[in-house]
């Protein structure tokens, strides 16, 4: 079984994490703490109109949370927060519901539902998701404030 969980590609993927780091000029950072077992993801993000344009992220997390953080990573940028918003739904599905890997782009992340049966893995592999739609909520926000604010102007 840990055979199937720990396979060459989650290691592969957790072994080679993009965009690690922090942005100094991110529209919104946001972070992800499981209380289960200690792993943070904190993300920070740009958005030009709906779409991230630059990201960046630090990762402290298990095998597993890497490995989602690295999928992540790799496909963030030029992605659109309703596209981000609904792969983490996918995601929760999928570990929770027995629902369908995601697909195309984000495919890698059905390496991940071997963890299904591991309900205390679930909140680390979770982590990149939850931070990156709290991030595009905070980014979404404070560009409707910077819009009102403008409008007065």
């Amino acid at each position: 079984m840990l055979n199937d969980i720990y396979s060459r590609r989650i290691l592969e993927l957790a072994a080679d994490i993009p965009l690690q780091g922090t942005l100094s000029d991110a529209h919104a950072s946001a972070k992800a703490h499981s209380k289960l077992c200690g792993s943070t993801v904190t993300v920070h993000l740009k958005l030009d109109g709906d779409v991230v344009s630059a990201f960046a992220h630090e990762v402290k997390a298990c095998a597993l949370g890497q490995a989602s953080s690295s999928v992540m990573g790799r496909h963030v940028i030029g992605s659109t927060a309703e596209e981000l918003r609904a792969l983490r739904e996918s995601m929760h599905r999928m570990l929770k519901e027995g629902g369908v890997p995601p697909s195309g782009k984000w495919a890698d992340l059905a390496f991940l539902e071997a963890a299904r049966g591991l309900k205390a893995r679930h909140a680390s592999i979770l982590l990149t998701f939850d931070a990156v739609v709290d991030a595009l909520a905070k980014a979404q926000q404070a560009a409707k404030e910077q819009a009102v604010t403008n409008s007065d102007d």
